[in-house]
């Protein structure tokens, strides 16, 4: 490759690389005004909670929800009280502000660590409103303002509202990261009570801090046959690059079969399930109180504009008799995304919660199989980072055999390749004949030109299930190997003249190395032009660039089985054909030259 097919190859990497940026700058998004999303539909669909008025004269509810009441919070002017509940895993803190948890404070307890430069896993951090905040007209929250009463193991928040609607909320510690929680709304008068709308708020998904850019945020709701998956890229609504998008700010799904809905972030999340399906699941994306100006000063890479998806089950408008009561009643799991954890609760729920995992669809099977494997060498004393390497040992020795006969059918290809050669320039005028002709003298030397990927083949699902599991494995945040103090993260070690978007992380750049050794031992494929055999040999470096600010613990994979690819083709040995079978010897194809008219 010459030295102007280098320059515009790297050209195009950074293209690639910058591709996005550059149709935000040339094609900034066009702001739309929140609530416009059409939360109207939510009140059309009544779930299996609606309370009926008994009163032959009660007053319809509202059939639409327009855009301009989409339900609000006002936080009230009273100074806000504060009760804690605490136990072995956890500290919940409830507020007097909206009667709903505020903030969830997770211990370092077996799988929750705190790496180094971290401090206390928090969620729903500074979100705008607590956990089971009560969100509609004046008629449903009032003045948002609560009173709490605490005992031993739970907390309650009651509110009287001047319409004679009674709302309380009590919350039960359980295990496991769990809360029981209860909500009543009663009607205290001699007239039927009408309420509108109301969202009942399950958490905010939050960065996990100040360096987190939101890509591994989102939120989770099942409908009993399939988890749906709502993130930044949703609500972004970005094209290919070939348009101007207009971003999302608000989404709404479910029919009367949401069986639960969870707010996450790249390794923790806030999931409730209600005893009763819920008709309707809504999100908001909003905005996060913004760093100080010091801290933007101190550290580069703090995000300037934090934001999150504020999420609630949704339900339609209602009556109540007079003293009639209605009540709710919910699970919260406010932890870590661990599977043996949520595969235990969605057992206990019958509701498949550890869907949270984003284990689903075909290479969700083999994330599963690897992460099971990977916490069972755990168990038996290997550190996480030696548990990435024996498994990947072990996938190696699984496909030996099969990868053994593919090294040896590339190599036999390429000891024959001057008769293929010769034959094809014998029968180039007749195509049909020089593919029959090739096809007959692979079939008699024992080649096939599939050999060499159909190995390639199966191993991309564990690939890709070794990518899906890495990155929601909370096994691996914290943990160390060798110069990486994550292994959930790039293994930074410093920067390119101190600047933050100039990382050094050798485990890609090792990476790319072992590539590039790879493509230089491997055979090349029968027929590919000397360019074409260019630049697949280069073309590891696209990887090592998309990689580079990937985990370390899937470039450390990656890196071992390049080294064992190379050792494998060092040690396969193949009986070079000293004369080819069949009737095809290079001498017999050599070609005349024509006779002039």
């Amino acid at each position: 490759m010459d030295r102007k097919s280098i320059i515009i190859l790297l050209i195009s990497f950074v293209l690639i690389l910058s591709w996005s940026r550059l149709v935000q700058h040339f094609y900034p998004p066009v702001p739309v005004t929140i609530g416009t999303n059409g939360v109207a539909s939510a009140t059309n669909q009544f779930g299996t909670n609606r309370a009926a008025a008994t009163a032959d004269n009660a007053p319809s509810p509202p059939a639409t929800l327009s855009a301009a009441t989409v339900p609000t919070f006002v936080a009230p002017k009273a100074a806000e009280v504060l009760e804690v509940l605490e136990n072995e895993n956890a500290r919940y803190t409830f507020s007097s502000h909206g009667g709903g948890l505020k903030l969830v404070e997770l211990k370092a307890n077996g799988v929750v660590k705190q790496p180094a430069n971290s401090g206390p896993v928090t969620l729903n951090t500074q979100a705008p409103v607590p956990v089971m905040t009560l969100l509609g007209d004046e008629a449903s929250q009032g003045d948002g303002l609560f009173t709490l009463i605490k005992t031993a193991t739970s907390v309650r928040a009651e509110k009287l509202l001047p319409n004679g609607l009674a709302v309380v909320k009590e919350f039960t510690l359980g295990t496991n990261y769990l809360l029981s929680v209860s909500v009543r709304l009663k009607n205290g008068e001699t007239q039927p009570l009408v309420l509108k709308p109301q969202e009942w708020v399950i958490g905010t998904a939050t960065p996990l801090g100040p360096h987190d850019d939101a890509l591994m945020m989102g939120l989770y709701w099942y409908n009993g046959v399939k988890p749906e998956h709502i993130d930044k890229a949703w609500f972004a609504n970005t094209t290919m690059g070939c348009a101007a998008s207009v971003p999302r700010t608000e989404y709404e799904g479910g029919n009367t079969n949401v069986i639960w809905a969870a707010v996450h972030n790249q390794f923790f999340t806030i999931a409730v399930v209600p005893k009763e399906t819920a008709p309707r699941v809504v999100s908001r994306r909003v905005d996060l109180p913004p760093p100080s100006t010091s801290q933007l000063g101190e550290d580069p890479k703090t995000v300037a504009k934090p934001f999150g998806f504020q999420t609630a089950f949704a339900y339609p408008a209602m009556v109540l008799a007079p003293g009639q009561q209605m009540e709710r009643q919910f699970h919260i799991f406010a932890g870590p995304k661990e599977y043996n954890t949520l595969a235990h609760l969605g057992d206990s729920f019958g509701n498949n919660l550890d869907l949270v995992m984003d284990f689903g669809g075909f290479f969700g099977f083999f994330a599963k199989a690897l992460l099971l494997s990977m916490n069972g060498l755990h168990a038996l004393g290997l550190p996480y980072g030696l548990a990435i390497i024996a498994i990947t040992v072990i996938i190696k020795l699984v496909f030996w055999p099969l990868t053994n006969a593919s090294t040896k059918s590339m190599k036999r290809m390429a000891a024959l390749q001057p008769q293929m050669t010769a034959l094809k320039e014998k029968y180039k005028d007749d195509p049909q004949k020089m593919n029959l002709k090739l096809m007959e003298f692979m079939k008699e030397n024992k080649v096939s030109p599939l050999g060499g990927c159909l190995p390639m083949m199966l191993q991309i699902p564990v690939f890709f299930g070794f990518f899906t599991m890495i990155k929601s494995a909370i096994e691996l945040r914290g943990a160390q190997f060798l110069w990486a103090a994550d292994l959930s993260q790039p293994d930074t070690v410093g920067h390119l003249f101190g600047m933050a978007n100039l990382p050094i992380n050798p485990l890609p750049l090792i990476m790319g190395v072992t590539m590039l050794w790879q493509a230089s031992v491997t055979p090349p494929s029968p027929g590919m032009d000397p360019t074409q055999q260019k630049i697949m040999k280069y073309m590891p470096l696209m990887f090592m660039v998309f990689l580079y600010n990937f985990s370390a613990g899937l470039t450390l994979y990656w890196t071992v089985q390049n080294l064992l690819t190379i050792a494998q083709m060092k040690l396969t040995k193949t009986d070079p054909p000293a004369t080819a079978t069949g009737s095809v010897p290079v001498k017999a194809v050599s070609v005349a030259p024509k006779k002039k008219k």
